[in-house]
């Protein structure tokens, strides 16, 4: 059953043609993967589904729901949240504080007790306990990815968004990151599409992969097959395969 379906979109800044008649099925419960070239229209794919654009044609749905209209807020409401390939911290705040601003998102008439326990649930699932009252500023790369993750589960969504989760990790921080992003699935019943140019996260990971290129869908299926499409080949991966 499909959780997420894009129909045809179509998205032009300016004169580019960001997206040209894209269209993605993501079903309940898999972790699905976006992949292609930089600029082939990746991370409009994310702004389009949160709200922050709006596609001149197509249309996007979530859970059966049409999303036309619909603003940041009241789509993260819905159910869906989004991990950031850049960090986004507030420096001063500590830990807790920011992953409390991902509890306040779909909180919806929860007391502060109730969000502080949430958020400390999330936390504590992450290994982040030792860390909590700390400031954000100063803390490794890698702690601060765990906390932009857990920002964005402290919001209990159904659908996450992770762009970019391994940019910047090393390759036993990338093994950790594929068996955590397994265990959200199951642990919070998640839907996962990430967006990643690591090639052995999203082909060890993925249930499904769709590639992207100068805006138009050139390949989807099972990680293995997109692997060995030539259109995929000749565009992106260069002929490497997924240990690259």
């Amino acid at each position: 059953m499909a959780l997420l379906e894009l129909e045809n979109l179509t998205r032009r800044f300016g004169g580019v043609l960001a997206l040209d008649g894209v269209s993605i099925s993501v079903d309940q419960g898999q972790i699905a993967g976006l992949i292609g070239p930089n600029g082939a229209g990746k991370t409009t794919v994310f702004n389009l589904i949160t709200g922050l654009y709006r596609p001149q044609e197509g249309e996007l749905r979530f859970g059966g729901r049409s999303l036309a209209g619909l603003g940041p807020h009241r789509i993260a409401r819905l159910g869906i949240s989004r991990s950031f390939q850049n960090v986004e911290s507030f420096r001063t705040m500590t830990v807790e504080e920011h992953v409390l601003v991902g509890a306040h998102r779909r909180a919806g008439g929860l007391g502060e007790r109730r969000r502080r326990a949430r958020a400390g649930e999330v936390l504590e699932y992450l290994g982040l306990e030792s860390v909590a009252r700390r400031p954000v500023a100063g803390l490794p790369f890698g702690t601060l990815k765990r906390v932009d993750l857990a920002r964005s589960l402290a919001s209990r969504p159904r659908l996450l968004l992770l762009d970019e989760p391994a940019a910047g990790l090393n390759h036993e921080e990338v093994g950790e990151l594929g068996g955590r992003l397994r265990a959200l699935r199951r642990d919070f019943e998640l839907t996962l599409l990430l967006v990643e140019h690591h090639m052995g996260l999203v082909m060890g990971i993925c249930d499904q992969v769709s590639v992207l290129n100068f805006g138009r869908k050139i390949a989807e299926g099972p990680p293995g097959a997109v692997q060995r499409d030539p259109a995929v080949i000749e565009a992106y991966l260069g002929g490497q395969t997924a240990a690259a």
